[in-house]
């Protein structure tokens, strides 16, 4: 699932979605499977929301492939929960392919010349493994 809109001048989940969407899904993240009324009373015990403005929410996100909705029940009982399509690891992996295979099929070497100007910032880890990458790149026939 691709993020249609990414927001730069955020940081972090921010970038991707609203900040009521943040709070909703890293919820839904560490919760797992919950209904509106359980997000709305958890996020209400950190400051007053109103409950029409988590199932808006929690509506569009399903909308946008975020969240599952499962219904249970018949109609006097129905009861319907939400669940993360992905977790919060695997969310950030896809959305960083995303952006950065984007980036490289527009800007190609311009992309790489930045990813080289930053690997100072880079762990140790990550650069054994570029280090590993081009010499099988090196090697290739």
């Amino acid at each position: 699932m691709k993020v249609k809109k990414i927001n730069l001048n955020e940081e972090g989940l921010h970038r991707f979605f609203g900040s009521l969407e943040v709070k909703i899904m890293e919820v839904l993240w560490e919760k797992n499977k919950l209904t509106i009324k359980q997000v709305h009373e958890i996020l209400n015990r950190e400051e007053p929301i109103s409950l029409n403005a988590v199932m808006t929410v929690m509506i569009r996100l399903a909308d946008k492939g975020h969240l599952l909705k499962e219904s249970t029940g018949n109609s006097r009982n129905r009861i319907t929960f939400f669940s993360p399509i992905q977790n919060k690891e695997q969310f950030i992996r896809e959305q960083t392919k995303v952006v950065t295979d984007c980036l490289i099929e527009d800007f190609g070497s311009l992309m790489v010349s930045h990813l080289i100007d930053n690997l100072d910032k880079a762990d140790a880890n990550l650069i054994e493994r570029l280090e590993q990458k081009l010499n099988e790149m090196k090697n290739k026939p």
